[in-house]
């Protein structure tokens, strides 16, 4: 069960849904993860226009984003740099259980259960805005004020003490069964800050490093390219996974 404070700012959340939502057609298909001999002629944050024929050699892996969602090209093969439009229906609902947070106390985001009643998302954040503590990590935010941590496992109740510059500390308690919960007060997180996490039972310190960014831009590619520049390499991994297009898109 996700815990959110009534503090959570609903405005922000709403600008943030924004940003990754409005304008998706706008902007070219974005390399979000290259791999293999052709990795630099694709480097993550690389816009590939709509008519591009991308050719891959053996052992080349590239991840494209658009509006339609992240769609993987192993090679070798020459490939469309677009998506057909057949996934693009679901992108927006799974977009939106990502980004929102609501101002409810208690809210389940993006809870997806089998017929046995397992719920398939146990253990995966579930907003690409919370902090997982367990993951050092630059990380991209909005607005300093909301910050929420997230943790996979809820099971006991936990305290966890966090270190900022200058030597100050702050503590943030969860109860059990409690996944989230806001950002200690007395420790403001600051633009370009460090700031380290711990509990018992962690094997090291969490390293985080926030980087405030502004929801402006429309678009989720824009908002994929500013995550690549500011290093938020957890947010993108979060973001390339909840959006993944089914495998087998054709070759061009």
């Amino acid at each position: 069960m996700l815990w959110i404070n009534k503090r959570s700012s609903q405005a922000t959340i709403a600008a943030l849904a924004g940003l990754m939502l409005a304008g998706t057609a706008m902007a070219a298909p974005l390399v979000v993860r290259s791999a293999g001999p052709s990795a630099k002629l694709y480097p993550a944050g690389k816009a590939v226009p709509d008519n591009t024929k991308i050719v891959l050699k053996a052992g080349d892996t590239i991840v494209l984003l658009d509006g339609k969602g992240t769609r993987t090209l192993s090679g070798p093969g020459s490939f469309s740099a677009t998506a057909t439009a057949t996934a693009a229906a679901s992108t927006g609902s799974t977009l939106n259980a990502l980004v929102s947070g609501g101002g409810e106390r208690r809210a389940r985001i993006g809870a997806v259960r089998s017929a046995s009643g397992v719920d398939k998302n146990a253990g995966k954040n579930p907003n690409v805005w919370y902090v997982d503590i367990g993951r050092s990590s630059n990380m991209c935010i909005a607005d300093a004020s909301t910050v929420t941590v997230w943790r996979p496992a809820a099971d006991k109740a936990s305290t966890v003490t966090v270190s900022g510059p200058n030597g100050a500390t702050g503590t943030i308690d969860l109860a059990a069964g409690q996944s989230a919960a806001l950002w200690p007060t007395s420790l403001p997180v600051v633009d370009g800050g460090a700031y380290k996490l711990s509990w018992d039972g962690a094997k090291a310190p969490t390293a985080l490093k926030f980087v405030v960014v502004k929801p402006t831009t429309a678009g989720l590619e824009d908002m994929a390219q500013s995550l690549i520049k500011a290093g938020c390499t957890a947010q993108l991994d979060l973001l390339i996974q909840t959006v993944a297009l089914p495998d087998g898109n054709p070759k061009g």
